[in-house]
C-alpha cells in the first residue's frame, strides 16, 4: 500500500471534496433557478441532487480524516479544473450536465482506478459509487432538458397521470393542468413524469 500522505490518492479526495462542495451549492442555485420559472417540482428533484452531493462530499471528507494523520493534513494545495458557467435555466441545466459527464465517465474511474492501485480499495469504491450516481444525475438532467426544450415538461404523448405535490390531487391526461383543480396551485407543483430507472 503507498503512504497515503504522499499519495495521489490523498489529493484526489481533496479534490473530489472541494468539487462535490461546489456541485452542491450549485444544483441550490439551479433549484432557485427553477422555482423562480414556476418549477416547484423540478427545484425539489434539484434539491435531492445537492443533498447527494454533498454527501459525496463527507464521505471523502471523512475518508481523509480516517486514513489521514490530523496533525499533517493541514491545508492540501489543490489544483484542478472546477467548471464556471452560468446562463438560463436550460443553459445551465446543459452545463450540468456536461459536468456530470465527466464526472462519471472520466473523473471518478480514474480516481477509483488510482485509489485501487495504490492499496485503497475502500476508496476506490468510494470513487466508483459516487461516479454511478453522477451518471444517474446525468440521465435525469438529460430527460428534463429534453421536455423543457420542446415545451413538453408537463405533456406527454399518451396519457398519463397527473399528481398535485401539494394537495396530491391526481388525474389522468395528456397535458396537465394550469393550476391543480383541487388546490389552485401552479402547474409547476405537479410531478413530472422522469423514467427513474433510467440509470440502472
Amino acid at each position: 500500500m503507498t503512504d497515503f500522505e504522499n499519495s495521489r490518492t490523498r489529493l484526489n479526495l481533496a479534490r473530489a471534496f472541494a468539487g462535490e462542495c461546489q456541485d452542491g451549492a450549485k444544483y441550490q442555485f439551479l433549484a432557485k433557478m427553477a422555482l423562480d420559472e414556476g418549477y416547484y417540482y423540478l427545484q425539489m428533484l434539484l434539491k435531492t441532487h445537492a443533498k447527494n452531493e454533498m454527501a459525496h462530499a463527507k464521505k471523502f471528507y471523512d475518508l481523509m480524516g480516517e486514513y489521514g494523520n490530523n496533525d499533517t493534513l493541514g491545508n492540501v494545495d489543490l489544483s484542478g479544473g472546477y467548471a464556471y458557467k452560468r446562463g438560463n435555466l436550460i443553459e445551465s441545466i446543459k452545463a450540468t450536465i456536461d459536468v456530470e459527464n465527466s464526472q462519471s465517465n472520466v473523473v471518478y474511474p480514474e480516481f477509483s482506478r488510482i485509489a485501487e492501485e495504490e492499496g485503497f480499495p475502500d476508496i476506490a469504491k468510494a470513487f466508483a459509487f459516487a461516479g454511478t450516481v453522477e451518471n444517474c444525475h446525468k440521465l435525469l438532467l438529460e430527460q428534463v432538458l429534453e421536455k423543457l426544450e420542446n415545451g413538453k415538461l408537463y405533456k406527454s404523448p399518451n396519457a398519463v397521470k397527473w399528481k398535485c405535490n401539494n394537495c396530491g390531487f391526481e388525474h389522468t391526461s395528456k397535458v396537465c393542468w394550469d393550476n391543480c383543480p383541487s388546490c389552485d396551485m401552479s402547474q409547476g407543483y405537479a410531478e413530472i413524469h422522469i423514467d427513474m430507472n433510467s440509470g440502472d
